[in-house]
């Protein structure tokens, strides 16, 4: 594989994960205390409505990662130190997560951040 290939598929998953994190985004902010929302994450009309304003935080903070993973993947390979930390948080708040609410943001969240990262730091540079 070409590191010209390598990194364009590194930035493609940066994005990817941009992308899964303003979807979590809007399902919080904007979704939680709705069917949709609760059904995504598995709660009832009376814990969406309790937490909803908690929700709301858990989203902007996914918004913040989104942010930083789109910027680094816009700067190509001047944002690869960009792309690490973001991709670094997303892993570590996908481990944290699993740990503490549902194994399955283990699969949703951190796995595909750490394969992003091993990608990122796979092209090492390279311009996409």
């Amino acid at each position: 594989m070409t590191m010209q290939i390598l990194a364009t598929l590194a930035t493609l998953a940066t994005a990817a994960m941009a992308l899964l994190h303003l979807y979590i985004l809007v399902l919080e902010m904007f979704l939680w205390d709705t069917p949709t929302g609760r059904k995504a994450f598995g709660l009832t009309p009376e814990f969406s409505a309790a937490s909803k304003v908690l929700a709301a935080n858990q989203g902007l903070y996914n918004g913040f990662l989104a942010a930083g993973l789109l910027w680094g993947a816009l700067l190509g390979s001047e944002g690869t130190s960009i792309r690490v930390f973001f991709l670094g948080c997303v892993v570590v708040a996908g481990i944290f997560g699993a740990a503490t609410a549902n194994r399955k943001i283990l699969v949703v969240q951190a796995l595909p951040g750490a394969i992003a990262l091993v990608l990122v730091l796979a092209a090492g540079g390279a311009p996409a």
